[in-house]
């Protein structure tokens, strides 16, 4: 959608269109064109991550196991998809990757999740941000059952980030948040 830029002169200053009021203007516009492909920019780099996870989903479980894991994320596509690269020896030797698209149509993420212990690409889970959360459903199924999955990013403008993962049993009328995921950038 065009952006319409109006050149509103400082007070006490002449009409004419100066630097000043060019390089505002500028800005704004580049503000009310932003369209969602860089949201996923934070994640870019190393990262330690402290998980929280509930020892069993979907059970009424409220038991959290903690665990350490590492990612490394870099930009696909000139910018317009994101790789991540999760590890952790939680399970020996597992590894796994989340890939986002962005699509430009609809200004929605498409999140994809595959590992190394059933090498199965999930069904995405799709959304945007608003502000610094990101909000992401989609349809799956856990152990036979078909569920609705939630993935909430916060905290993205921080140097400490968190994800979220939640399931559905009643199509999104309640849920229950079984993944908390807090990042913290690497040093080396």
């Amino acid at each position: 959608m065009p952006s319409t830029v109006r050149f509103v002169p400082k007070p006490g200053k002449d009409t004419g269109a100066n630097v000043s009021n060019v390089q505002e203007a500028v800005q704004t516009a580049s503000t009310q064109v932003r369209d969602g492909a860089r949201d996923f920019d934070f994640w870019v780099g190393k990262w330690n991550i402290r998980n929280r996870r509930l020892r069993e989903r979907l059970k009424g479980c409220t038991e959290w196991i903690e665990f350490e894991a590492t990612s490394v994320a870099r930009l696909l596509l000139g910018g317009m998809g994101i790789e991540d690269e999760y590890r952790t020896e939680f399970w020996s030797g597992f590894v796994g990757s989340a890939y986002q698209f962005f699509n430009p149509e609809t200004k929605q993420w498409s999140i994809y999740w595959v590992d190394n212990r059933r090498g199965i690409l999930e069904p995405p889970v799709v959304g945007s941000f608003t502000g610094d959360v990101g909000v992401f459903e989609g349809v799956d199924t856990y152990e036979g059952r078909p569920i609705r999955v939630r993935y909430t990013w916060s905290r993205v403008t921080s140097a400490a980030p968190r994800w979220e993962q939640a399931f559905s049993t009643d199509g999104g009328v309640t849920w229950e948040t079984n993944w908390v995921m807090d990042f913290i950038r690497a040093t080396a």
